[in-house]
């Protein structure tokens, strides 16, 4: 599990073809500090496995359907990721809880910067819609983000925004982000949970009443 907090900004070195995924090396110091074999590190929200490391970097495997529905199939050399450990146990949970497994991906539909701060505007693929709410939590490539507008139900082209502080912009990959750029999505696992239980709401009434 992770918290949305991101120690730091990591540089994919390699990519190499493996089966029918990639394997992906990452210079990230910080990260592979105290990694072993088999622990948990997401890059820009996707949990992967250190399959090996040395001091300055980590390898991890990518299966196909992790590219195909993420931002990590389009990397590059040289590309910008945002890092993150998995929370140890009885760590301080200061975003929220990151699963490490997205929803999809959304687009940057807008940048708005203020003197200080900057309002990004996503749009988001209609079937998340439900799942982000007005001052909710939600991982932008893996950055744990309170949600500061929504659009309407009724919209046909969903969209939420966010608001980036100095920090956020610095510390991360978002601060680098122009509409057009694809992110990774994640939807809070509450409301994810609270979806599917809906969607199993009639059918457990009609059992209960036999």
């Amino acid at each position: 599990m992770f918290t949305g907090i991101i120690e730091e900004i990591g540089e994919v070195t390699r990519l190499e073809p493996s089966g029918d995924g990639v394997r992906l090396t990452l210079r990230a110091p910080l990260a592979v500090a105290d990694a072993r074999h088999g622990d948990s590190i997401a890059v820009s929200g996707v949990c992967l496995t250190v399959v090996a490391q040395d001091a300055q970097t980590f390898t991890a495997d990518v299966m196909q359907q992790t590219l195909d529905m993420s931002t990590l199939g389009a990397l590059t050399a040289g590309a910008p990721v945002n890092i993150e450990r998995a929370m140890p146990v009885g760590a301080r949970l200061g975003g929220h809880v990151v699963q490490g497994h997205i929803d999809g991906t959304g687009v940057v539909a807008d940048v708005r910067p203020g003197d200080r701060w900057q309002v990004v505007r996503v749009a988001m693929p209609p079937h998340l819609a439900p799942l982000v709410v007005d001052k909710g939590s939600i991982a932008v490539d893996g950055v744990s983000l309170t949600v500061s507008a929504v659009s309407d139900a009724a919209e046909t082209a969903p969209w939420f925004e966010v608001s980036l502080i100095p920090e956020t912009l610095e510390a991360t990959t978002l601060g680098g982000r122009s509409p057009g750029d694809p992110v990774n999505l994640e939807t809070d696992i509450l409301a994810r949970h609270v979806q599917r239980m809906l969607a199993f709401a009639g059918d457990a009434t009609e059992g209960g009443s036999r």
